[in-house]
């Protein structure tokens, strides 16, 4: 058969040469006053809202690309089967930043004839990113056509649509590569399209490269032609039905690893040259994850091949095309000698959550952006499952999807996205869509076999009966997913009665501030609970559907706990001396509770402290046990909270405070700081423990800890970076190092020499530790420049120095005199700009800073730039200036009392 693309241009050329001028000037179809616009050229545009119109639905994209690597540019060709749903004289479609030179209409039979095809009249709408191709004649409904547009662009320099990025050979040499990512709006910007998650097609994508490059899509490549002039074109499979946000291509010279899922499926894990050997972890993770979700879904991959690809450049973690997941480096790639065990967790925890997706996203898509949390709700739950599966020491993280898997049974929750996935399957689904699955589990099947299963109406098996009392399982789900919130449930212990009252949970207002009441109202839950007591480890259910309610016990008891291991998804408040009667067992015998209650415990404890419901010294007390923890991830959390006071100290140079709680945290906590080796061995919790530990320990000035990791430092130093030191240490270690002169400028020039990802994010953190505000704006400069530190990592880098007392103010005021700069770097509603602006404010605890921060944000509303998360963050600053107000004295009082 024929290339497309040839075969393409020689239609264009045949129409070209019948082609005469339509002259159409008006609009006769369609054109009320309410739906014409004035676009960006002058003439009336046929819609005026954001969203496509559906009288016309794509089938089928063909599409031929061309990127010229070193012109930088890239040329389009493409030929979209459509349908028409009503009648109509315009196609309306997405376009952004395209040139298009022809459009042409065709029936879709008359591909190959010689028979002229009609000339469509290109109008465009900048604003909407929208053109609308105008027929010479009405389409009627029901009729299918071909739309054959040639197009050509620019590689973009940021990080959305087809975008270049660079990287460095080991020998210094500068390669570029030609990269997409869609998601949610750009992939208009590499061919015209219906870009909206609904407008499902089948995508069959030709590729046209140099010898020296591979080319790489969402399906296997079934074979490669060769073009006059040397040129190469590879030809994709045809894709499934999909999204266009899903569409991914790419151009490299990468080297790849491969292995096949025992259900027959090619995995591949590509890099650049030089990085190759850091691919085979994420080979063997991704494997293991692909066969896990196969069988936990009960659904095949639906492609042939999965690719998982490591791009230079990358603004987020990773972005899901259906068969070609893209990840930034960090995410993917695994150094055994520089990457510390958190480093694998979170390759780990990535992989599993765009794998996830690849269910959840691609194959039952949300109708629309606004119900989002169907794939990112699932991918985060399924990325905490199939983590939990590889490492179950691991198992704490609580959510909304866990609370009613817990609620509903393990084996009832599985079946009910089995159900879903299956119904809605190369479909978009809506909110309700996935509850009225899990609430209907049933099929002809098990009725005859006698599984379990349950209804809207009521359960099918005594089971689990006394888990339903005919809950609506829709009703419930609303209640969580249809607003914003936590709630709170407060627990009174009176006798053998519990009495329950739930609120929403507020932070940093508190119950007698005047809006309390206004931001209390209409929030209430479905909140299912668990709970336990002192004279039965049994866990109780009830389901809180009312504000208040009581519940008779069959005896006293001398403690309850709500919440039982973390699986629901609420705080909740002891009231009276509920909170006392914990913290006796807690130094009694910690034991009692599991290591997931103690968590979340400690959690509850120190959240609550911000919402003024307890105080700060009586959740101090809780942590005074901890010296006897032998759990590490509570010991993680403990200490979390702990450091955190302490940097709010330090940044608002409270310096008696910071000092009496760094000499708390030493002596409480010093056997297990001193158990502590310097090397990477242990179980994944005990490696992070040791590098938080450690690091800590260091920060505070520890002397054996500061001794210890200058030792380290000096022999990696002389070895000319040669010796391999424990990947866990590493980032202390670094960090040490880093406050001297010479030791700060050896690891800038490691920095620009690694080919390991790990170990660039840990040397860059070091950098940032330093003292010297001048090396700290150095830092800055090389990350506006982008070529030693790359743009993708300054949002980071700006996070990381506010982070530092010595350089939040240079953080901040570098923000607010280089905005206009920023954004040209990074689109105005991108990740990397709401990093940018919460990383270097929202630590800020000073009436003075929080009118700073105002007037800035003020000053970029009159220059047109909106952004929701300025609210986020001043109400943060006002949480934190109310904060301190209401702990600090409590804080100073306790450590005082307890050293």
């Amino acid at each position: 058969m024929a290339s497309l693309c040839r075969l393409c241009s020689l239609v264009l050329v045949l129409q070209l040469l019948h082609i005469y001028s339509l002259g159409i000037y008006g609009f006769k179809h369609q054109t009320s006053k309410d739906n014409v616009t004035s676009p960006t050229n002058g003439k009336l545009f046929p819609w005026n809202k954001m969203r496509l119109p559906d009288m016309i639905v794509p089938i089928q994209y063909d599409l031929c690309v061309h990127p010229n690597l070193t012109t930088v540019r890239f040329t389009g060709l493409e030929r979209i089967e459509i349908f028409v749903r009503e009648n109509t004289r315009f196609i309306i479609l997405h376009s952004k930043d395209l040139e298009i030179t022809s459009a042409v209409l065709l029936p879709k039979d008359d591909l190959g004839s010689s028979k002229p095809g009609k000339q469509l009249q290109v109008l465009e709408h900048s604003a909407h990113e929208q053109i609308a191709l105008q027929a010479p004649e009405v389409l009627t409904a029901g009729q299918r056509f071909l739309v054959v547009i040639e197009f050509h662009g620019r590689l973009a320099d940021g990080f959305d649509g087809f975008y270049k990025s660079t990287y460095k050979t080991r020998d210094g040499e500068t390669r570029i590569i030609a990269t997409t990512d869609f998601e949610p709006t750009s992939a208009r910007m590499a061919f015209p399209c219906f870009d909206e998650p609904s407008f499902k097609a089948n995508f069959a994508i030709t590729i046209r490269r140099e010898r020296k490059h591979i080319a790489l899509s969402n399906m296997p490549k079934i074979k490669t032609i060769e073009l006059e002039g040397g040129l190469l074109e590879d030809h994709f499979d045809v894709t499934v039905k999909m999204s266009t946000y899903l569409v991914a291509y790419i151009v490299c010279d990468f080297k790849s690893v491969q292995a096949t899922t025992s259900s027959g499926i090619k995995v591949s894990i590509y890099a650049s040259p030089d990085k190759w050997s850091q691919t085979h972890y994420a080979l063997e993770a991704a494997v293991k994850l692909l066969e896990f979700y196969e069988k936990y879904f009960d659904i095949s991959f639906p492609l042939p091949k999965l690719d998982l690809v490591a791009i230079p450049d990358f603004q987020s973690g990773a972005m899901e095309n259906w068969g070609l997941i893209t990840y930034r480096e960090t995410s993917l790639l695994y150094d055994p000698k520089t990457s510390s065990a958190f480093d694998k967790l979170w390759v780990t925890k990535v992989i599993g959550h765009e794998l996830a997706h690849q269910w959840f996203g691609n194959l039952v898509t949300m109708e629309w952006w606004n119900d989002i949390w169907l794939n990112e709700g699932f991918a985060r739950f399924m990325e905490l499952v199939s983590v939990s599966a590889m490492y179950s020491e691991l198992q704490i993280g609580a959510c909304i999807l866990k609370m009613l898997q817990n609620f509903l049974s393990e084996a009832v929750f599985r079946k009910g996205l089995i159900h879903y996935l299956k119904k809605y399957s190369y479909r978009n689904a809506k909110n309700n869509d996935l509850w009225n699955s899990m609430a209907n589990t049933c099929s002809e099947s098990d009725f005859s076999s006698g599984n379990f299963c349950y209804t809207a109406f009521r359960p099918l098996s005594s089971t689990f009966s006394h888990m339903w009392k005919l809950t609506e399982i829709e009703e419930m789900m609303n209640t969580w997913t249809l607003q914003k919130g936590i709630p709170l449930v407060l627990v009174k212990c009176e006798g053998n009665t519990l009495s329950l009252r739930q609120v929403r949970f507020l932070k940093g207002v508190f119950e007698e501030d005047p809006e309390w009441a206004n931001l209390q109202s209409r929030y209430f839950w479905h909140i299912p609970l668990t709970y336990v007591t002192s004279s039965s480890n049994t866990v109780h259910r009830h389901i809180l559907k009312t504000k208040t309610d009581t519940l008779e016990l069959e005896g006293e008891v001398a403690w309850v706990k709500f919440n039982v291991d973390m699986n629901g998804y609420y705080i909740v408040h002891y009231e009276e001396n509920g909170w006392d009667n914990i913290i006796k067992v807690l130094d009694q015998n910690h034991t009692l509770f599991s290591h997931k209650d103690r968590v979340n415990l400690i959690h509850n404890a120190f959240q609550l402290v911000s919402g003024g419901r307890l105080s700060l010294d009586k959740a101090l007390d809780l942590t005074r046990y901890l010296r006897r923890e032998s759990s590490n991830v509570v010991l993680l959390q403990g200490l979390g909270y702990l450091e955190m006071f302490y940097h709010m100290m330090e940044r608002r140079n409270i310096s008696d405070v910071t000092e009496n709680l760094k000499r708390y945290i030493l002596q409480h906590f010093k056997l297990v700081i001193d158990r502590q080796t310097w090397s990477d061995e242990g179980s994944v919790s005990d490696r992070i423990l040791r590098s938080d530990l450690l690091g800590l320990a260091c920060k505070l000035q520890y002397p054996p800890c500061i001794q210890k990791a200058n030792e380290l430092f000096s022999k990696w130093m002389g070895s000319g970076g040669m010796l391999n030191l424990p990947a866990d240490v590493l980032k202390t270690v670094y960090s040490v190092g880093a406050q001297k002169i010479a030791g700060w400028n050896y690891l800038l020039k490691q920095y620009s020499l690694s080919m390991s990802g790990a170990e660039k994010n840990k040397i860059l953190y070091a950098l940032t530790t330093s003292k010297d505000c001048e090396k700290l704006t150095k830092l800055i400069e090389l990350g506006m420049e982008g070529e030693v530190i790359k743009t993708q990592d300054l949002a980071a880098l700006l996070h990381a120095v506010a982070r530092n007392p010595e350089g939040q103010g240079l953080a901040w005021n570098f923000v607010r005199k280089n905005w206009n700069k920023l954004l040209k770097k990074f689109e105005l509603a991108s990740f990397s700009i709401r990093t940018i602006i919460v990383g270097t404010t929202s630590h800020f605890s000073s009436k003075d800073k929080l009118e700073e921060v105002k007037h800035f944000f003020r000053s970029l509303e009159d220059q047109g730039s909106q952004l929701k998360i300025t609210e986020v963050v001043l109400e943060t600053i006002t949480k934190n200036i109310r904060w301190l107000k209401r702990n600090l004295n409590s804080l100073r009082n306790w450590l005082l009392n307890n050293l």
